[in-house]
């Protein structure tokens, strides 16, 4: 097993792990080593994988849209003007 030695943690969130452990029965060390595997095992989106439209696109999956909406990449980008 391998040990991990964190300095200069705030003595604030130090107080709050001390109390989060003593409500979950654990000891300091065993809360701490739960947040950070909870924390590891949560997959991050990867913005190199998925672009905005495909994240936007899987927000109304399954809302049975009967039509595909076209990417828009390599269009030129222009600023709105509202002088007009």
């Amino acid at each position: 097993m391998a040990q991990l030695v964190v300095r200069n943690l705030e003595e604030r969130v130090k107080e709050r792990l001390r109390r989060r452990a003593r409500q979950n029965g654990r000891s300091m060390e065993e809360e701490a080593r739960d947040i950070l595997r909870k924390a590891i095992m949560k997959k991050a989106p990867n913005p190199a994988e998925e672009g905005a439209g495909t994240q936007i696109a899987k927000l109304f999956s399954g809302l049975e849209m009967d039509f595909n909406i076209p990417e828009l990449r390599g269009y030129e980008v222009h600023p709105v003007n509202f002088e007009e």
